[in-house]
């Protein structure tokens, strides 16, 4: 496997994947630093790919599209081998649906220029699959959150700087970084052909408010205020205002069903004591 994009979500598949039998390589823009997997610089990572049999990209995209198909299309086009390909993707490419749930067969609608970028992007991967006969895996992620500095509300409580926005009947959904790792080893060991959707997000949608207050309360701390939206919003950048702007809430059944697997951490409640333990 190669997992082409070692960053915070990348390192866990990597670990994860080598837990269960894979040779995993990872690429990294500088190779020189630690990994826990062997790694290769982006630029001269077509060897790599042309020796994977699976190879996962958590790589965002940039302007001009996937970095890994404007950098290594012929490479992959070439990859003997290779028969998945997996691709982290967003749920944002469903857009706001004022709170009605989504699942694996809703039709994208994004509503945000990003969000149709990852769409055509998909897209792409698409076609480049189809081409060659591989399997696809189209996983569209919910808000990323684990252990390290800056990646949950227990580091934003601690430093002071948690807010309880509150804004009624809107709610996020979530997964824990070692449940996205979970589920692409899942995938990527199954026999499929063809391109599947599926939702890396865990099983509450939940207000940000009340994910605040629960790491408060493993804290022992007291919880920060409730913040109107309308007032939090004044000082929300551009980017944080239009996450708050949709509203949907993403299933996930048809997921696990056909990964067979239940999520180590099913609502942020068991995902942010794991991470206080740790």
């Amino acid at each position: 496997m190669l997992v082409a994009g070692l960053g915070y979500s990348g390192a866990a598949i990597a670990v994860e994947a080598a837990a269960k039998g894979f040779a995993v390589t990872g690429t990294a823009r500088d190779p020189s630093r630690a990994a826990a997997v062997p790694l290769v610089g982006f630029a001269e990572a077509g060897e790599a790919i042309r020796a994977a049999t699976h190879l996962i990209v958590t790589a965002g995209p940039e302007e001009a599209g996937c970095p890994v198909l404007l950098a290594h299309a012929a490479a992959i086009a070439g990859a003997p081998d290779l028969r998945w390909i997996g691709y982290l993707s967003t749920t944002g490419v469903y857009g706001d649906r004022g709170g009605a749930e989504v699942d694996e067969a809703t039709s994208p609608a994004p509503g945000q220029p990003r969000s149709a970028h990852r769409l055509r992007v998909e897209e792409a991967w698409r076609a480049v699959a189809a081409a060659r006969g591989a399997a696809l895996d189209l996983f569209r992620v919910g808000g990323i959150y684990g252990p390290g500095p800056g990646r949950s509300a227990l580091e934003d409580v601690r430093r002071g700087t948690a807010r309880r926005v509150v804004k009624p009947g809107h709610s996020f959904s979530r997964i824990h970084r070692d449940d996205i790792a979970l589920a692409v080893v899942a995938a990527a060991r199954q026999d499929h052909a063809g391109t599947r959707v599926l939702h890396l997000v865990d099983d509450e949608p939940a207000p940000n408010a009340d994910v605040v207050a629960e790491a408060a309360r493993l804290l022992g701390v007291a919880p920060p205020p409730e913040i109107p939206f309308e007032q939090a919003s004044v000082a929300m950048s551009p980017m944080g205002r239009s996450f708050w702007a949709e509203n949907r809430r993403v299933a996930n059944a048809a997921t696990k069903a056909a990964l067979g697997i239940a999520w180590r951490y099913p609502t942020y409640r068991e995902g942010l004591a794991q991470i206080l333990k740790g």
